[in-house]
């Protein structure tokens, strides 16, 4: 009778949990995709690597003046800029003064790092952040804990694999969900997970 009655509450804590689940994720989804007001311009951008379109977006940002500096964090060891720069279809040689390749981040937290660092080298105190839509909401919680007086403006890259949709797609979204839940826990440096560098 007991152990049945355990099993019940086990039962209903678990579909509580996962309607919990369930209805977090749908908010993450809106977030993720509502559009954010950007700046005109600010003191600095950073993007975090994982894909050409991402650099491509950084790079044009600089052009257009609307940033002074620009990171580009998680960059293999044996990238140079001009191959970087080659594969997002951009010709940044004329800016090559003004942007810093960060090789020491290999996960999300290690972005983070590695760019609070970079902005306290440069003086900098507000920043655009571009990184794929589906991983602004980690990037930026990462990013707020070790930057709290740094202004910190998405500005999201949809990147093709979701515009693509289907089941990979619902995958990679739930897996980041449920790894932006780690990050704001603050769990994710038990286990920082190998982010993909721009090689």
């Amino acid at each position: 009778m007991v152990m049945g009655r355990v099993g019940r509450v086990a039962a209903v804590l678990g579909a509580v949990g996962m309607l919990g689940w369930a209805a977090g994720f749908a908010w993450f989804l809106h977030g993720a995709a509502a559009p954010a007001p950007v700046p005109a311009r600010a003191d600095g951008i950073v993007v975090l690597t994982g894909g050409a379109d991402r650099i491509a977006t950084g790079i044009r940002l600089l052009q257009q003046g609307r940033g002074r500096v620009l990171l580009i964090s998680g960059v293999g060891h044996n990238a140079e800029l001009a191959s970087l720069t080659r594969g997002a279809g951009v010709d940044a040689e004329t800016l090559a003064g003004r942007i810093t390749l960060g090789r020491m981040a290999t996960s999300t937290t290690g972005n983070a790092d590695e760019t609070a660092s970079w902005v306290a080298s440069q003086g900098l105190h507000s920043l655009l952040v571009v990184t794929a839509s589906y991983h602004m909401p980690r990037a930026l919680t990462e990013l707020q804990r070790r930057l709290p007086d740094t202004g910190l403006y998405a500005v999201p890259v949809v990147p093709p694999a979701l515009r693509l949709g289907g089941l990979s797609t619902w995958r990679l979204l739930a897996r980041e969900y449920t790894k932006w839940l780690a990050a704001e826990l603050g769990l994710a440096r038990l286990r920082a997970e190998p982010a993909r560098q721009a090689e």
